[in-house]
């Protein structure tokens, strides 16, 4: 589902709540424009130049600010929200987050207060789902083979003639988990001839245009193979060794979700031999070894965790942050509120 950007609920606010900012150094600059603090200005009761980097630092300013604020907004590198923190913030009742998973700073205390939660995921899936299209386009018609081979030949080649096996009619692509991101991508191919397979043992009934299928036998049928299951427990190494050694020959998987949901181990072998192909924008861990081979390998493109909202995009997720500050100020309740609940199946 697209997430709204509209900051201007219908009903107009009928106060101003007290708000802090509170995320990671630098963050606030790429994410707020002028426009983003005269909203904020506009909505609230609040220095849009005060950004809380640190609420447990000793900060008079902050410390203040905290114990008035009703609302935070916040993104990456936002403070855990500790027991110990929000004893400093007795006024606060929700937190507005300008980015994805709330898991890092919204604790058990938080849900046990009864402070509200709100989430720009839906925001931040966009360019995740848009990079990952690209992706399954691209390893369909072989362009990161094709591109090497031109570089290093730098002549005329019978390209067509070498071509059997690459394109995208009729190519099967597997999708591994109908999270925001993963519903994203399903929309994004309806438009191709694909053939589109989806794994998610929470959903019953297949959305329009793909198949419901298991782990394996996606795995086994599937030339793309896309990742977009949350980091849990229950999805550690859910790509293992049985899965991809069922994925055919010259397939691609691509993951865009987190490192630890493929194992990696499992995965070299496959890639070293050039067996299979693979497009990674997130590891395990995070940042490989300097002398990893899948810095070099040919039928590998690695990227540093760049799919997701970077540059202009950040200006999306505060677009939708700032509309449900809109909506809490007019007393309207949030469009994408996240509860405890649903963090057991989600990011």
């Amino acid at each position: 589902m697209q997430p709204t950007t509209d900051n201007h609920p219908s009903a107009a606010p009928t106060r101003r709540p007290s708000l802090l900012l509170a995320m990671g150094p630098g963050v606030a600059g790429r994410l707020l424009t002028e426009e983003h603090r005269t909203r904020l200005s506009t909505l609230t009761r609040t220095d849009p130049r005060l950004v809380a980097h640190d609420l447990t630092a000793p900060d008079p300013a902050v410390a203040a600010a905290l114990a008035e604020a009703e609302l935070l907004l916040t993104c990456w590198g936002a403070t855990p929200l500790t027991p110990e923190v929000l004893a400093r913030a007795p006024r606060l009742r929700a937190v507005v987050h300008a980015a994805g998973s709330v898991k890092h700073h919204v604790t058990d205390a938080c849900w046990d207060r009864g402070i509200r939660v709100t989430s720009a995921a839906g925001a931040n899936a966009l360019p995740v789902a848009e990079y990952t299209l690209a992706a399954i386009l691209f390893a369909g018609k072989r362009v990161l083979r094709s591109a090497q081979q031109y570089a290093e030949l730098r002549t005329d080649q019978a390209w067509l003639a070498e071509s059997g096996p690459w394109g995208n009619y009729r190519r099967t692509v597997g999708i591994v988990g109908a999270s925001r991101i993963g519903r994203r991508v399903v929309d994004l191919l309806r438009p191709f001839d694909l053939d589109v397979l989806l794994h998610d043992p929470y959903v019953t009934e297949a959305p329009p245009g793909t198949e419901l299928v298991g782990l394996d036998e996606l795995c086994a049928r599937a030339t793309v193979v896309s990742v977009h299951a949350p980091q849990l427990p229950s999805t550690y190494r859910m790509i293992g060794a049985r899965q991809l050694a069922a994925m055919p020959d010259g397939a691609t998987l691509v993951n865009t979700a987190r490192g630890s949901l493929v194992d990696e181990e499992a995965l070299l072998p496959h890639l070293l031999s050039g067996r299979l192909h693979a497009v990674l924008d997130v590891t395990d861990p995070e940042l490989p070894a300097p002398d990893s081979p899948l810095y070099s390998l040919p039928n590998v493109l690695l990227t540093p965790h760049v799919a997701g909202s970077l540059g202009n995009e950040l200006h999306r997720m505060a677009d939708q942050a700032l509309a449900e500050v809109a909506r809490y100020a007019a007393g309207e309740p949030f469009a994408e509120e996240v509860r405890a609940a649903d963090l057991t199946r989600s990011a």
